[in-house]
């Protein structure tokens, strides 16, 4: 157990901002799997915008690194291509 004053604000701040992060990350999470759930061509494309900025706020968070950001961002194009493809 922590016994100095700023030892145990320092506790408190870090379970806020742990709050703060798992919760972001989950929507961005949430924001893929409806990407990947999609049905439909022009509903594929606007979750997919929608998830590429949740990925983008995180990254800016510094949440996750910038190059996870850059490779999921990426990966969703690549999946978006296909299912185009696939789907015209």
């Amino acid at each position: 157990m922590a016994h100095h004053l700023h030892t145990k604000k320092e506790i408190r701040q870090t379970a806020k901002r742990t709050r703060r992060n798992r919760t972001d990350k989950s929507k961005m999470r949430t924001a893929i799997k409806r990407f990947l759930a999609a049905g439909n061509t022009e509903e594929k494309f606007a979750t997919m915008k929608h998830a590429q900025k949740m990925i983008d706020r995180v990254a800016k968070k510094h949440i996750i690194h910038k190059n996870t950001a850059s490779r999921r961002k990426s990966q969703l194009a690549v999946a978006y291509n296909n299912f185009a493809k696939s789907h015209s």
